[in-house]
C-alpha cells in the first residue's frame, strides 16, 4: 500500500502544535527487556482511584506473578509481585508529586530464573462480558498512555449508557515518545487479541484504530493484521500535539466533542491505548497480572537511549544506571516533555502510568533560564488552545488568585494541562503550571466546604 493512500483518509483537530519530535533516538530500537533491580519499589496508588490494600506482610516470600495488593473498591485494581523475592517491609516511598506514598518494598530473589508460575490458561470465549470485565479487573490493567484509569471502569458505563465503538489510541504525540510505535510494530496481534475482549466485554460493534500519520510503517503493519471477522479500522490522522488526547482523538476521527464535563462514554465511545490493548491481548488468556511495562527511555542526557521491558516497581536510578546517564544530565522527566513531571529524586520507581523517560542536559533549550515577562495580549495561547479556552485570561486571573473565577467564568476545569499555551508564550509565562495550582486550589476549596 502506498504513502498516498495511506494518508488520504488523514483527520485532524483546529488548533494544537507541532514541537520537535526528538522520535529518531528511538523509534527504530526494538523493545528490549531490562534486567531486574536488587529491590522494587510498589507504590500502592499507581492508578487513578482509591489505592490499593496490601494482603502481603515483611518477610512473607512470594512468587512472579503473584498478587500482593487487592483492588479497595471499585474504582481501584489490585498489583501483582514483578519477580520472585521477599517482602521486606510495607512503608513510605518517594513520588514524581512529591509526598512519600505507601508502597512495598521487595526484595528480588538475584538467583531466580523469573518464570512467571503463577498463572492458570483459560478459554475467554466462554466468558460473559461481565466475567470478562472482571478478568480485566483482577489482571491490574490500568491505562498505559499515562492517565492510569482503571481499564475494566471504561467496560462498564454510565447508567443509560451504551458502548458502540471503540476506539484504539495509537497516536502517541508527545516528543521523544515511542514506546507504543514499537508496540504497534512488534506486538500487532496482541492488539488485535484485546481489540477483540475489549469489543466484547464492552459491547461495541466496531473498532477504529487513529495513528499518526508520522507512522505509516505502524499503519501498514496494524492493517495487515486485521481481523477478518470483526469491524476494524485502521484511521491516520495529522500529526499535532495534542493528538492523543483521547478527546481530541474523538474530534478528529469523528467530528464529534465530548460533551463539557462529560465522559467519551456519552457519545458511545469508549477509548483504549495501543498498549493497554497489547497487554489486554497477552495477561488474559493465561489469567495473569500486569508487572512489567514498555518504557521509553530518551534524550540528550542519555547514552543508550530506547525502548525496554520494565519491570513495575525498578527505581530510576537502576534504569538510568543500565541505559547510561551524561556526564551532562540535568533533568529527568517521567512521562514527554509536555505534560511530563519532573522527579527531585531518582529513588521514585517506574509505576504503571510511566510511558517514558527522559532526561535533559544542561545545554537543553528548554532548560534555559527565561525571563517571565507580562502578558502582551499577542493570542498566540487562544490559537494553540485545543479546547478553545481563553488561557491570557486564566493565567490574568490565576496572577490575582481569582480561582473560583477561573472556573466559573472561563472552563478551568476543561483545561487538560497539555501545556501548547505554555509552549507557544513569547513571554515565557508559566500558563500549565498556574491552572494546575488553581485546580489544586479549588479541590482542596471543595473538600473543605463538604
Amino acid at each position: 500500500m502506498g504513502l498516498l493512500n495511506l494518508f488520504s483518509s488523514r483527520k485532524t483537530f483546529d488548533h494544537g502544535i507541532h514541537p520537535v519530535e526528538h522520535k529518531e533516538q528511538t523509534a527504530d530500537k526494538p523493545i528490549r527487556r531490562l534486567s531486574f533491580a536488587p529491590e522494587l519499589v510498589l507504590p500502592l496508588s499507581q492508578h487513578r482511584g482509591a489505592p490499593s490494600r496490601p494482603i502481603v506482610k515483611a518477610g512473607q516470600e512470594v512468587v512472579r506473578g503473584e498478587p500482593i495488593a487487592e483492588a479497595d473498591g471499585f474504582f481501584s485494581v489490585p498489583i501483582h509481585a514483578p519477580a520472585d523475592g521477599v517482602i521486606r517491609a510495607i512503608d513510605l516511598a518517594p513520588t514524581a508529586e512529591g509526598p512519600r506514598i505507601p508502597a512495598i518494598f521487595l526484595k528480588v530473589h538475584r538467583a531466580s530464573n523469573q518464570e512467571i508460575l503463577f498463572d492458570m490458561p483459560r478459554h475467554l470465549s466462554v466468558l460473559t462480558p461481565d466475567e470478562l470485565i472482571d478478568a480485566v479487573r483482577s489482571s491490574g490493567l490500568v491505562g498505559l498512555g499515562g492517565a492510569a484509569f482503571p481499564s475494566h471502569v471504561k467496560m462498564k458505563p454510565p447508567e443509560g449508557r451504551k458502548i458502540e465503538t471503540l476506539v484504539v489510541n495509537g497516536c502517541e504525540c508527545e516528543p521523544y515518545l515511542t514506546c507504543d510505535h514499537r508496540v504497534m510494530l512488534e506486538q500487532p496481534n496482541s492488539i488485535m487479541a484485546g481489540i477483540r475482549i475489549a469489543m466484547r466485554a464492552t459491547g461495541a460493534t466496531r473498532a477504529v484504530i487513529g495513528v499518526e500519520d508520522n507512522k505509516p510503517d505502524a499503519l501498514a503493519k496494524l492493517r495487515e493484521h486485521l481481523p477478518l471477522d470483526l469491524q476494524v479500522t485502521v484511521e491516520a490522522v495529522e500529526t499535532k500535539y495534542p493528538q492523543g488526547a483521547e478527546k481530541i482523538l474523538i474530534k478528529s476521527l469523528f467530528g464529534r466533542e465530548v460533551p463539557a464535563g462529560g465522559l467519551p462514554a456519552d457519545l458511545g465511545i469508549a477509548v483504549y491505548n495501543v498498549g493497554t490493548l497489547a497487554q489486554m491481548g497477552d495477561l488474559l488468556p493465561l489469567s495473569r497480572g500486569l508487572i512489567e511495562r514498555v518504557v521509553t527511555v530518551s534524550g540528550p542526557g542519555v547514552l543508550k537511549p530506547g525502548n525496554y521491558r520494565v519491570p513495575i516497581g525498578t527505581p530510576l536510578r537502576f534504569l538510568l544506571e543500565q541505559t547510561k546517564m551524561t556526564d551532562q544530565a540535568h533533568e529527568v522527566i517521567l512521562g514527554g516533555p509536555m505534560m511530563g513531571m519532573s522527579v527531585a529524586s531518582l529513588e521514585v520507581p517506574v509505576t504503571k502510568a510511566v510511558s517514558g523517560v527522559v532526561v535533559l542536559d544542561v545545554e537543553h533549550p528548554d532548560l534555559a533560564h527565561r525571563q517571565v515577562l507580562p502578558c502582551i495580549r499577542c493570542s498566540a495561547c487562544l490559537e494553540a488552545c485545543p479546547v478553545n479556552l481563553n488561557p491570557s485570561m486564566l493565567g490574568q486571573l490565576a496572577q490575582h488568585r481569582d480561582y473560583e473565577r477561573m472556573a466559573k467564568e472561563y472552563y478551568l476545569d476543561q483545561c487538560f494541562e497539555c501545556g501548547c499555551c505554555a509552549y507557544v508564550c513569547p513571554s515565557n509565562i508559566p500558563l500549565t503550571q498556574y491552572f494546575r495550582i488553581a485546580k489544586a486550589i479549588n479541590r482542596d476549596q471543595k473538600k473543605k466546604v463538604h
